[in-house]
């Protein structure tokens, strides 16, 4: 017993081939721009199989200016922002010269780029210093601690999302100092 296919989207017409002369200037069609022409038809053809169920699930476009989302202080030399996503957090931190994150670690993966100021980082045996326009990128389970040697914007990124963060158990980050 064989299905019939039904078809969901009506297929384009093919344009017909140009003509090909010795002293014809066209080019013919490069293959992306087809394989781009197909996948866009497939696309479409299959935005209308999904249930409708599935697409009210997917994750919410999210857009907000650092001036939108409120400071959090978390001691006299320590402040942050940040944006959760589905699997990804984004950390906008304010260091105060001498500010010092204690050593800890987490699960996290966690990538640093340093907007201005500079963090001395004690990591894996060794100090290392990241200035304004460098990165540095610590794996999960890796124990880090950092000091701001001046006034310092960061910016962290987590994957997955720091959870004692979002729910306010990062004790180590709030004591005074």
């Amino acid at each position: 017993m064989e299905a019939e296919c039904t078809e969901i989207m009506p297929q384009k017409k093919k344009r017909p081939e140009p003509k090909s002369t010795p002293n014809s200037k066209q080019r013919p069609m490069k293959p992306a721009k087809a394989l781009s022409k197909s996948r866009s038809n497939s696309r479409t053809a299959l935005a209308h199989t999904v249930p409708a169920k599935a697409a009210r699930n997917r994750p919410a476009l999210q857009y907000a200016p650092w001036s939108s989302i409120p400071l959090e202080d978390l001691n006299p030399l320590l402040q942050r922002q940040f944006v959760v996503g589905q699997e990804i957090m984004l950390a906008r931190v304010l260091l105060k010269k001498g500010c010092i994150v204690p050593e800890h670690s987490h699960s996290n993966e966690q990538l640093t780029y340093i907007l201005e100021g500079a963090l001395k980082f004690w990591i894996d045996g060794q100090e290392i210093v990241v200035h304004a326009g460098e990165t540095l990128s610590i794996p999960s389970h890796m124990p880090h601690k950092a000091e701001a040697l001046e006034d310092t914007v960061d910016l962290d990124v987590f994957s997955p999302p720091r959870a004692d963060w979002m729910n306010k158990t990062d004790q180590y980050l709030r004591e005074k100092k």
